[in-house]
């Protein structure tokens, strides 16, 4: 029997790897060997994922933000360093396009690939997904309708977490004096101190994380833990909320800053968080420990 080799792209930050976990989790559960393509934003969140057996990383041209020139050298790492696959999956957000990607695949010799895409593929797709962005999906049930399309079926998610009461204070290595702040004399301070594996950890033994949008909520949601989340509305919480947890959503999602995708506030005093009290918080932890 020929093995069944799949490679699943995602080349974008940490968070958007995650969600793409549920969509890894199904091609995993039907293919030989599983093979993901992440950015160098991305990778440390590939590496946790279930179900791959290797993640090759390679900046995106046309994802990162911070864009590599686009060079017959660049291109070449890209094709030295994938393995023979005979099907992808390509998975994107709305404002990715999935067909610079497939091009390069296709000359690499990959048959079969699967990918959404509003614009006319060629023979770039074998299998074309089409889907109605006014409806907001949220990212991890998009990409998992990608692999669906594939003939990848979802399979059931994560473990629930474990129960503890312990306040625990997690953040990067430039974020130590807030954290610190943050903590006061209340709270274990883990500043700069967790890779993501270990972050994985703490937050896989939390009752529930209380964090803004960002990646380790979506972490958070792929080792099954609740979240409270305090969300700005830069990107529609219907797409981006914490996926397959229970969650609350905390922040005015009609604030001045909505749809902007700004990734520095554009406006003073952050309006859509500001009126968040520590109470809410409190009493939306409680209702999902409950």
């Amino acid at each position: 029997m020929v093995s069944r080799t799949v490679l699943v792209a995602r080349p974008d930050s940490a968070g958007d790897v995650l969600l793409a976990g549920p969509a890894v989790r199904a091609v995993s559960a039907h293919a030989d060997h599983v093979i993901f393509l992440a950015g160098p934003r991305g990778r440390a969140a590939a590496d946790l994922l279930p179900g791959v057996d290797r993640v090759v990383e390679w900046q995106a041209p046309w994802i990162d933000p911070d864009p590599p020139p686009v060079t017959g050298e660049h291109v070449a790492r890209l094709m030295n360093a994938l393995p023979d696959a005979g099907e992808a999956v390509i998975l994107t957000s709305f404002h990715q396009s999935a067909l610079p990607l497939a091009l390069l695949l296709r000359l690499r010799g990959v048959g079969r690939i699967t990918a959404i895409s509003e614009d006319y593929p060629g023979s770039l797709l074998d299998v074309r997904v089409r889907i109605d962005e006014t409806r907001h999906l949220p990212e991890a049930e998009r990409m998992l309708t990608v692999a669906a399309a594939a003939g990848f079926e979802p399979v059931d998610g994560a473990a629930p977490a474990d129960e503890g009461f312990a306040v625990v204070v997690t953040g990067g290595p430039g974020e130590r004096a807030l954290t610190a702040q943050v903590a006061g004399g209340h709270a274990v301070d883990l500043g700069g101190l967790t890779s993501l594996p270990e972050l994985a950890g703490v937050l896989r033994d939390a009752c529930a994380l209380v964090a803004g949008n960002t990646g380790p909520a979506h972490l958070a949601a792929a080792v099954g833990t609740p979240v409270v989340s305090l969300f700005s509305p830069v990107v529609p919480a219907r797409r981006w909320a914490p996926y397959g947890v229970p969650y609350v959503l905390l922040g005015d999602q009609e604030g001045p800053c909505k749809d902007t995708r700004a990734q520095i506030c554009p406006v003073n005093d952050h309006p859509c968080l500001a009126g968040v009290t520590a109470a809410q918080v409190v009493k939306a932890v409680r209702e999902l420990i409950a």
